[in-house]
């Protein structure tokens, strides 16, 4: 009897491993065509080159684990009785020969797909945005951590960043220039604006989609973050955790501090900076940043405002790393639809002297202090971000202020490469 449990355990491994290797593709709105091949028909004729075919559609991969018993939840697409999908998306690009970012992705889908729990008629949707060599990296990580009994059904999609790059440079390339550190940069290339336009990319059937970076690490089931949601008033689209560094708050006193190189990815503190940046400026390229980024100017003309200044009372800006997106809210919302004009983000971007080089965070930051009513604030304990950067470079009078979190921790963030606490 050991030895016929014993094969049929080593029986279910491999059946998973097989799932997970030969791969379904489905194809989303087949024999319609899309906004980039037209785009890339339309760019090829001028060109008087030959039509390509169209860009492949999405990747997926159908993972099913044994679900757990339970009662009916809310859902988060349209279309009625059926299986209830909960979607999550994370950025995996360049990870092929990355160490140090793998080591990230594993460390935070163990601790995910460990503490999630979910209902029988409920389906975990993972979106991975790639390109091809990243995601068979993904692929590799989720045969060794989705486990054949993970308790939950859990699909995999795949997003070519190739492909939704060209659907989103017409969106949101007129902000670029102003939350762009600049060619050849990390937030320069418009996919990481995602978030910003991400309700004009996806289906329509997708009403809600919570995006994550990947230092983070899970101490409660990520089921409870959806319930998040709920709490959204009715005019807002977004819900984002305080910045909890002094990001926004940089002043020219701060020049005779910057006597160390200023690593680019730490002056946000942000994962995806330090993994992909690494090269550091001098004190005096620092002060540059500086002076051109976030709220400076602003701040040096009114000096009583509260914009950059610490909470309760203060307007700290937002900090990326997790965020809800209401997305049918987004793509109702008259203000929001107007907020991404070029115009509009021109006039802001003036009003407040603001140049940043940290993209889709910076967007929402500057909007969010002239509307605050388009966003839910998320409690420090769901962005609990570790990176103290900012206190050691000329702000340790009022670091605490804004690093100060109490409560207990849902999930840590270990931005600007800081290590996240052991279990």
């Amino acid at each position: 009897m050991a030895r016929l449990g014993s094969v049929r355990s080593h029986y279910c491994v491999l059946l998973l491993a097989a799932a997970l290797a030969v791969c379904a593709f489905y194809y989303l709105g087949s024999g319609r065509e899309t906004f980039s091949s037209a785009t890339k028909r339309l760019k090829e004729a001028r060109a008087g080159a030959p039509a390509a075919s169209s860009p492949p559609a999405p990747e997926l991969v159908r993972v099913s684990a044994a679900p757990a018993p339970g009662a009916k939840a809310k859902s988060l697409e349209g279309g009625g009785a059926g299986p209830v999908d909960y979607h999550l998306l994370m950025m995996f690009t360049k990870a092929e020969h990355n160490a140090a970012l793998q080591a990230k992705a594993r460390a935070a889908l163990r601790s995910l797909l460990r503490l999630a729990k979910f209902e029988a008629h409920e389906v975990l949707n993972l979106h991975f945005v790639s390109e091809e060599a990243s995601r068979e990296v993904a692929k590799a990580l989720l045969r060794e951590l989705l486990p054949p009994a993970a308790g939950f059904k859990c699909k995999v999609i795949f997003h070519d960043v190739a492909v939704l790059t060209e659907k989103l440079f017409p969106v949101v390339e007129a902000m670029q220039k102003h939350f762009s550190a600049g060619s050849g940069t990390y937030y320069s290339d418009s996919i990481f604006f995602l978030s910003v336009a991400m309700h004009q990319i996806l289906p329509k059937e997708i009403l809600q989609i919570i995006q994550l970076d990947l230092d983070l690490k899970f101490k409660t089931n990520i089921r409870e973050l959806f319930e998040e949601f709920d709490n959204f008033l009715p005019s807002a689209v977004i819900g984002i955790a305080r910045e909890m560094q002094p990001v926004y708050r940089q002043q020219e006193s701060a020049s005779t501090r910057l006597l160390s190189p200023v690593p680019l990815s730490c002056l946000k503190g942000a994962a995806h900076l330090c993994s992909y940046l690494g090269s550091e400026l001098s004190w005096r390229d620092g002060l540059n940043m500086i002076k051109m980024h976030t709220f400076w100017q602003f701040r040096h003309e009114n000096p009583k405002t509260r914009v950059g200044s610490p909470p309760p009372e203060g307007l700290p800006g937002f900090n990326s790393g997790v965020m809800l997106l209401n997305l049918e809210a987004m793509r109702h919302s008259p203000l929001y639809s107007r907020l991404l004009e070029p115009a509009q983000v021109q006039q802001l971007a003036n009003k407040y002297h603001f140049r940043g080089h940290l993209g889709d965070q910076d967007f929402f930051t500057m909007i969010g202090m002239e509307h605050p009513e388009l966003f839910h604030v998320l409690d420090c304990t769901w962005n609990r971000q570790l990176c103290t950067w900012w206190r050691d470079h000329g702000y340790s009078d009022v670091f605490q202020a804004y690093f100060r979190c109490e409560g207990h921790v849902k999930i840590y963030h270990g931005n600007c490469n800081t290590p996240i606490p052991e279990d």
